[in-house]
């Protein structure tokens, strides 16, 4: 029987507020893609699908208790890494990059749900091993292997964007379960070190955008285009926008994967300043949800988990603004609940099912 307290404390404020980001998201699919082709379901009719499914999902997530998924977090986690590797020998490739499983009619993203399941698995790990005089470089063994593993395989595919996402959400982690002051200084003299060596890894265009993004001149007509024409639609919007399907930018195609990545250049032509900071102002009230059930949480899982799903959002949020307006490299990062993209919203649909889970069950001491 469901108990009543959850409908009670049943946490509005993050759903509405998750609603409000996603129709955002929808109305800018359809305007990045406008007009639309009549050979073709419309993307954002399948992104309206695909919200439906999701936020489904996360009122899936709400029927179970959190630990009961931080229980199966190993066995997901692993299923995760299976699916990695089935990318590799029967992924579909799109632009270069072979990151997709096809199901039927549809695809999906396994990297996506990966970040779910390291969130899942850091989190039954440090629940088990308290430290509380901090952890220390032995402590941490386990979950740079837990990182490690996954991030080879969507390197590989390669997906640069997401592997800085996952180092992000790992350290956010730690930092939250407490590391050792020397332990962090071993981490930060061991990444001064690998760092260069990783440089010989990368593709020659990621080397490209790196290069581009210290000079955009360097390479205007390719590498640095994207972020050139991004800058003048981010510029162009002002302070009320040119009006809906009113922007040049995007009504002209001039911007690259301007319903993904760029999205958010779509959003400030259009809508200028006061656009993006509604939205802004949207996406940091739910990140400063996540950080509130962090801290209301009865015991140490909810609160790691809040912290990892609450870094995910946020990080993903930094990095594609950070990278439309040019204060970061072009690493391919959605906006969450905004970008087009069926796994992402699934994703992070879920992610903020699991935060609304810790919020409602918030009086609850045990399992």
């Amino acid at each position: 029987m469901l108990d009543r307290r959850l409908i009670f404390n049943f946490d509005w404020p993050t759903l509405v507020t998750a609603f409000l980001i996603s129709a955002i998201g929808v109305v800018n699919i359809y305007s990045s893609t406008h007009p639309h082709s009549g050979a073709a379901t419309p993307l954002y009719l399948k992104q309206v699908y695909w919200t439906v499914l999701s936020f489904g999902l996360a009122f899936l997530v709400l029927a179970f208790d959190y630990r009961t998924f931080v229980r199966l977090s190993y066995p997901f986690y692993l299923f995760c890494l299976l699916l990695l590797i089935l990318v590799i020998f029967f992924g579909r490739s799109s632009s270069g990059s072979q990151r997709w499983l096809q199901l039927g009619v549809f695809s999906f993203q396994p990297s996506e749900l990966t970040k779910i399941a390291l969130i899942l698995a850091m989190t039954r790990f440090f629940t088990e091993r308290e430290m509380p005089r901090g952890h220390g470089m032995r402590d941490l063994a386990v979950p740079f292997l837990m990182v490690g593993l996954p991030s080879l395989l969507i390197f590989r595919q390669p997906d640069l964007g997401t592997v800085v996402l996952l180092m992000a959400i790992f350290l956010s982690v730690l930092v939250f379960v407490e590391v050792r002051f020397k332990t962090w200084a071993v981490l930060g003299a061991g990444v001064a070190v690998i760092l260069p060596t990783l440089w010989h890894f990368l593709k020659d265009y990621q080397k490209n955008r790196l290069l581009t993004f210290i000079n955009p001149d360097l390479d205007p007509l390719r590498t640095g285009y994207h972020i050139t024409q991004s800058k003048i639609a981010v510029g162009s919007g002002t302070i009320f926008g040119k009006g809906f399907l009113h922007g040049t930018q995007s009504q002209l195609h001039f911007l690259p994967e301007q319903h993904t990545d760029f999205i958010f250049s779509v959003l400030a032509e259009e809508w200028g300043f006061l656009g993006c900071f509604i939205l802004l102002f949207l996406l940091l009230f739910l990140i400063s949800r996540g950080l509130k059930i962090a801290k209301t949480s009865k015991d140490r899982a909810g609160a790691t988990l809040a912290i990892g799903i609450t870094a995910m959002l946020f990080w993903q949020t930094f990095i594609n603004v950070g990278m439309v307006v040019g204060i970061l490299p072009v690493v391919g990062i959605p906006l969450p609940l905004v970008s087009y993209g069926g796994t992402a919203m699934v994703t992070n649909l879920m992610g903020i099912g699991m935060l609304m889970n810790i919020s409602m069950r918030r009086f609850m001491l045990s399992p």
